[in-house]
């Protein structure tokens, strides 16, 4: 929230837009990103939605660069997590399964960062400008080249294969996450009938399997 009627400095501009960015924040720590609207986000932070939208297009707009803005705290904090986790004279295998922890822990309590990967190809970069888009993509692949610099340092082994692991385990981490959250009517439905939560999933668990054998595979066809 601002304190001035009128941003008329580029300064209170930029207040203005962190303060957007903040509400819509805190917005995501309370409901899920379809109920998000644009109404709301502009009555909590005091502005009229015509405001909101100078500076910024869409709804969508706004939660890209929360996405990247997440994206980037998870990537600065994640050679620390590396450096911790992963024994640099172990095997390729185990440095392999000690990466993959690493990813899947470091998510564990990144709520917001997880919904909005889930949500990025088939909401977020959609009612978005072509230039808006550009902007998000070409912050998104510095993001994969940060993790990918660290998948490279660590294991050595996947060669120039490591941004295309990185991108495959960011799409992992949105499948995992979406399925890992079941719908209001599954979990009714799994109450009634205890039989069918052999098919849920615990997201951590689920995702460091799944991003195991995708650097295992990454490893082994780059050795071929």
């Amino acid at each position: 929230m601002t304190n001035f009627q009128r941003a008329r400095s580029a300064e209170q501009r930029e207040m203005r837009r962190q303060a957007i960015l903040d509400t819509a924040a805190a917005m995501l720590e309370e409901m899920p990103i379809g109920q998000i609207s644009l109404n709301e986000l502009s009555r909590r932070v005091g502005l009229a939605k015509s405001n909101v939208l100078r500076y910024f297009e869409s709804r969508e707009a706004i939660l890209l660069e929360l996405l990247d803005r997440a994206w980037r705290q998870w990537v600065a904090d994640l050679p620390a997590l590396g450096q911790a986790g992963i024994d640099q004279d172990a095997p390729a295998s185990r440095r392999a399964e000690q990466f993959a922890a690493v990813i899947a822990g470091s998510l564990a309590e990144r709520r917001i960062l997880c919904d909005l990967l889930s949500a990025q190809a088939g909401v977020l970069e959609h009612n978005v400008s072509p230039q808006v888009a550009a902007r998000y993509k070409r912050a998104a692949v510095a993001n994969v080249a940060g993790i990918a610099a660290l998948a490279h340092q660590h294991l050595p082994e996947v060669g120039d294969s490591a941004p295309q692991l990185t991108a495959a385990m960011i799409m992992a981490v949105g499948a995992v996450w979406t399925h890992a959250r079941p719908s209001p009517a599954m979990l009714a439905a799994y109450e009634a009938d205890p039989s069918l939560t052999a098919f849920t999933l615990d997201f951590v668990t689920a995702l460091r399997e799944m991003l195991a054998t995708l650097t295992a595979g990454t490893i082994a066809r780059a050795s071929a």
